[in-house]
């Protein structure tokens, strides 16, 4: 019975593992390969080159270091912000499905309309404009300025807000009363409860967060790439938009090159988040 059981479960796992293989795990692979080679046919092997060559590409230092910085804002901001949310939603009694649901409405809103209403709102002669004209500010050039990196960090927050609200609810959900019982009688206040209580049992949910909100963060490009297109300003230049006009120009070199570099960079963040996350553990 035992052994039917399994031969289901793997009836059921190979399509899918078969189709990961196929359209993910070997395409890795063989772009790992064309890193290593001068071109995609009849290549050959020329070591380090192509890193050594991506590092003194400029377009290229600039996409990465515009990710860092947006990575760098958007994570610390989205976590506050949405575990400050989940924390009012979870002291809330009434109306917690309510809060809830709105916060998720935006991750159900197709990006094609969503970039329309943002692209709208901050456009030069947009409804903001609009509004700060009516108090005798003049308009402000929003989606071709340095100020178009808080623009796409305030979409990120709204579309992505709801799901670590999600998270942390679970998160806050699974913390015993009883820990907050024993704090309260022996004294401790509300601030000696939020560190001493809710932030370390919150630890493997915050690692969570953390990976997830990175992720989300490289997918913010097809809102910026829908309402600025493929050359935005400089200051929202991101890894997407190098290798996407690399992909454009056939440049496979430049492209696999990026591809493994940011993967190796996501697996080391991973590989420190999951050790960090052991150690406040024990």
């Amino acid at each position: 019975m035992k052994k039917r059981k399994i031969d289901l479960a793997v009836f059921f796992i190979l399509p899918g593992l078969i189709g990961f293989i196929l359209f993910y795990i070997w395409p890795f692979l063989t772009s790992l390969g064309y890193a290593f080679v001068d071109r995609p046919i009849d290549g050959k092997f020329v070591g380090f080159n192509n890193f050594i060559d991506l590092f003194h590409n400029k377009p290229y230092l600039m996409g990465l270091k515009n990710t860092f910085i947006f990575i760098g804002l958007c994570v610390p901001l989205n976590m506050i912000l949405s575990l400050a949310v989940a924390i009012m939603i979870k002291k809330t009694f009434r109306h917690k499905k309510l809060f809830t649901l709105v916060f998720l409405i935006p991750l159900v809103i197709p990006s094609g309309s969503m970039v329309f209403f943002w692209k709208m709102f901050f456009d030069y002669n947009g409804y903001l404009n609009h509004l700060l004209e009516l108090i005798g500010i003049k308009h402000i050039n929003w989606l071709e300025t340095s100020l178009v990196r808080f623009v796409i960090v305030l979409i990120f927050i709204w579309k992505n807000l709801g799901y670590n609200i999600i998270l942390f609810i679970s998160g806050l959900s699974a913390i015993p009363k009883e820990y907050y019982e024993a704090a309260k009688v022996d004294g401790a206040g509300s601030v000696q409860e939020f560190f001493g209580i809710t932030l370390i049992n919150l630890t493997p949910t915050f690692i969570l967060v953390i990976i997830m909100s990175v992720i989300n963060s490289f997918k913010v490009f097809k809102e910026i790439y829908l309402i600025t297109g493929s050359y935005p300003h400089e200051s929202i230049y991101m890894l997407q938009h190098f290798m996407n006009n690399m992909f454009n120009s056939l440049d496979y070199q430049k492209l696999t090159t990026a591809t493994c570099v940011l993967v190796f960079v996501i697996s080391l963040l991973t590989q420190f988040l999951f050790r960090l996350e052991k150690k406040v553990s024990l």
